[in-house]
């Protein structure tokens, strides 16, 4: 057991070299900043696009901060696809009234009602019928800043961007599961924004992305990933970035932070990083898949003495120290990009939370293999 002790260590070692990699870039990111003011005639006309599904809770909250938008109002629209819900989503849209805002249902414009990336044929949807060059995505359960347009549209017009990832973070209150999903969405977002600057592999969050509508169509879109249930940011940004690698970005900018709830309990949360890891077995980046099969490969051997630990007291000091080691390796990292997230008063949660997410990252991955899950009322493979 020692000897598989040195051999974790020794994984540890190399996987400290990644997180300090990202730490540095993500530190090199360079801060792009909107300009002052926000002129109609100098602006690009932006459509925003808001898939939702059985979201009556949280729809009003996104449509007024979008209403809210710091941007010329005939410059933009919105639309709103509304996915078969079964509560009052599209009722309350329809009671907006608001001239920028278009619904679209998913069920009027399906034949046959059933496809297996619902999410995806919302989206192609409604680019059909955009009238914005710059297309924008957010989810329904997200609040979107009040410069969000802005921002977004200011780093494509300086930069002619192909695609834009833009950070995204959880709102937390006092509950563990809200300050455990923060803390691991900081994590994620950090090392979206390093790899995207490196240009190592295409990572981002459907919750906070811009791309051209004519590249979009260019590059046909879905078709190809149309079959896999999830992956609507990541492959459509992998397909992009193969013609045009020079042309992605990420907006490191804190006006353009998208804010989305946390799951409501810990089913959901575990539903939620399942659906996230199932795409991983249709990734042709493969730079992101040998990266996350050697995490999970460092989580689970980690986990194996914390379990061996329960009828050895030896191997559970080998957990500790491997536990102690791992949190000293990210700490910095993790710190570094909730500073920028305004989130730094979680950071001494985060060694006590540490053994909770190596448990999670082990569950997700083993479980999003399976093919299948369960989300929001809907079975998908």
């Amino acid at each position: 057991m020692l000897i598989f002790f040195y051999i974790v260590l020794f994984f540890l070692l190399v996987y400290g070299f990644l997180i300090d990699y990202y730490r540095r870039s993500w530190n090199r990111i360079p801060y792009y900043k909107r300009p002052e003011s926000v002129i109609s005639g100098q602006t690009v006309f932006v459509t925003v696009i808001v898939p939702a599904r059985n979201e009556e809770k949280n729809i009003s909250n996104c449509l007024r901060s979008l209403i809210a938008q710091v941007y010329p109002l005939d410059r933009f629209e919105i639309i709103v696809v509304d996915d078969y819900s079964t509560d009052q989503t599209a009722s309350i849209i329809k009671n907006f009234n608001h001239p920028s805002i278009k619904l679209i249902r998913l069920e009027d414009e399906v034949a046959g009602g059933i496809v297996n990336s619902y999410k995806k044929k919302a989206l192609e949807l409604a680019i059909a019928v955009a009238k914005g060059e710059w297309i924008m995505t957010t989810d329904a359960d997200c609040v979107l800043p009040p410069h969000w347009i802005a921002c977004m549209s200011a780093l494509y017009h300086k930069q002619q961007a192909a695609f834009v990832a833009a950070p995204v973070k959880i709102s937390s209150n006092s509950s563990l599961l809200s300050i455990f999903q923060s803390l691991d969405f900081v994590s994620l977002q950090g090392i979206t924004g390093a790899s995207v600057f490196r240009k190592i592999h295409s990572m981002c969050n459907g919750a906070n992305l811009g791309y051209q509508k004519k590249i979009f169509l260019e590059v046909d879109g879905f078709r190809g990933i149309d079959h896999i249930a999830s992956g609507d940011d990541m492959f459509l940004m992998y397909k992009i970035s193969k013609r045009y690698p020079d042309k992605i970005f990420f907006l490191k900018d804190p006006d353009a932070i998208v804010t989305t709830a946390p799951a409501e309990n810990w089913p959901a949360f575990f539903k939620q990083r399942i659906r996230w890891a199932s795409k991983t077995g249709h990734y042709q980046d493969q730079h992101i898949t040998k990266i996350l099969f050697f995490v999970w490969i460092l989580n689970a051997s980690i986990l194996f003495f914390l379990i061996a630990g329960l009828w050895n007291p030896v191997d559970l000091i080998y957990f500790l120290a491997l536990w102690l080691i791992k949190t000293l390796v990210e700490f910095s990292f993790v710190s570094t990009v909730a500073r920028f997230f305004g989130q730094q008063r979680l950071m001494p949660f985060f060694f006590f939370l540490e053994p909770l997410h190596i448990i999670y990252t082990v569950i997700a991955g083993a479980f999003g293999k399976l093919g299948s899950y369960e989300w929001k009322g809907r079975r998908v493979k």
